[in-house]
C-alpha cells in the first residue's frame, strides 16, 4: 500500500512538472511577436490546430462562440494554424489572419503556422501530445483540441469531430473553470 501511495505522489509531482513546462514555452503570434505561454497562467485554455480549407473549418464559428461565452470567466481559445493535413492551411500568416477575421470574426488569439507532428513538431505540441503527455499520440487531423487547466495541467484531448459547442466540451470547460 505504501508503494502505491508513493507511486501516486510521484505521478502527481510528475504531472505538475509537466504542467509547468507548458508555461516555459514561447510561441509566435500571427503577427510574429513572441508570446510566452506563461502570459496565460491562471486561465483555462483550449488549444486547437486550425486550418482554413478543412471540412472542420466551420468550427471557427463555435470556437469563437465559446471564447466569447467563457472569456470573462478566465477562458481563452488559442488557435495554431497547421498545414500538415492535406495542405489545408497553405496561406501566409497574414492571409490566415484576414480569412479568420473576415469569414468567422475570430477574436481569440491566433499564432504562427506550426507543425504538430514529425521531426519539426513545435515544442508546444511535443508537450501536449508527446510521450510525457497524459494524452500522447500524433495529431490525426486539423481541429484537434486540448483543454488545459488554470495550472497548466493538460485535462482532456478532443478529436477533430468533437464540436466546440458540444455538451461534452462545454461540461469540460465549465468543470475546468470551476476548479481551484
Amino acid at each position: 500500500m505504501k508503494i502505491f501511495a508513493c507511486l501516486i505522489a510521484l505521478g502527481l509531482l510528475t504531472a505538475g512538472a509537466r504542467a509547468d513546462s507548458l508555461y516555459d514555452i514561447t510561441v509566435k503570434d500571427i503577427d510574429g511577436k513572441s508570446v510566452p505561454l506563461s502570459a496565460y497562467k491562471g486561465k483555462v485554455l483550449l488549444i486547437v490546430n486550425v486550418a482554413s480549407l478543412c471540412g472542420y473549418t466551420p468550427q471557427y464559428e463555435s470556437l469563437e462562440a465559446i471564447h466569447q461565452k467563457y472569456r470573462d470567466q478566465g477562458f481563452t481559445v488559442l488557435g495554431f494554424p497547421c498545414n500538415q493535413f492535406g495542405g489545408q492551411e497553405p496561406g501566409t500568416d497574414a492571409e490566415i489572419k484576414h480569412f479568420c477575421s473576415t469569414q468567422y470574426n475570430v477574436t481569440f488569439p491566433l499564432f504562427d503556422k506550426i507543425d504538430v507532428n514529425g521531426a519539426n513538431r513545435h515544442p508546444l505540441y511535443a508537450a501536449l501530445a508527446g510521450s510525457a503527455s497524459p494524452f500522447p499520440g500524433n495529431i490525426r487531423w486539423n481541429f484537434n483540441k486540448f483543454l488545459v487547466g488554470k495550472d497548466g495541467t493538460i485535462l482532456k484531448r478532443f478529436d477533430s469531430g468533437t464540436r466546440p459547442d458540444s455538451s461534452e466540451m462545454k461540461a469540460a470547460i465549465a468543470a475546468a473553470l470551476a476548479a481551484k
